[in-house]
């Protein structure tokens, strides 16, 4: 077991920062990543955080987490979360523990929203708070 949390982020969170920021706040990925980096040093942790717009490479970084030992992965599967039952499968597949994220409430959006595959999967989840969830993802990390 490593020190270092795997942070995934799926579809379109490339484009935080200019994407409905109403929705998404102004935050981009690497400020995300510069809160999130900050942090882990206070914890005495590392980051690997990474963004793709593909399934397959949100599973293989799943399964990635697992064979290097991370300690547990922050998981943001973006539009991935609601339709992807292979990522949900790369999840209940390993035993590092994945905590889902979201930027915004998906409780409180389009019914199509309220069913995560991932949530289904994950150890738990952090909703609601924008940038802050990521942060708080971070410290609930720490503590397994």
């Amino acid at each position: 077991m490593t020190d270092t949390i795997f942070v995934l982020n799926g579809p379109n969170l490339n484009l935080l920062g200019t994407r409905e920021p109403e929705i998404y706040g102004s935050d981009t990925l690497d400020d995300i990543a510069g809160q999130l980096e900050d942090r882990a040093r206070d914890l005495g942790l590392e980051i690997d955080m990474r963004q793709s717009n593909h399934e397959g490479h949100l599973v293989d970084w799943l399964h990635e987490a697992q064979a290097t030992g991370a300690k547990a992965v922050i998981l943001n599967a973006g539009a991935f979360t609601h339709t992807s039952v292979a990522v949900h499968d790369a999840i209940k597949g390993i035993r590092t523990p994945v905590i889902e994220v979201h930027l915004s409430n998906p409780h409180t959006r389009e019914a199509f929203r309220h069913l995560s595959y991932v949530g289904r999967a994950a150890k738990g989840t952090i909703a609601g708070f924008g940038a802050l969830s990521y942060v708080l993802a971070l410290e609930a990390a720490a503590r397994f």
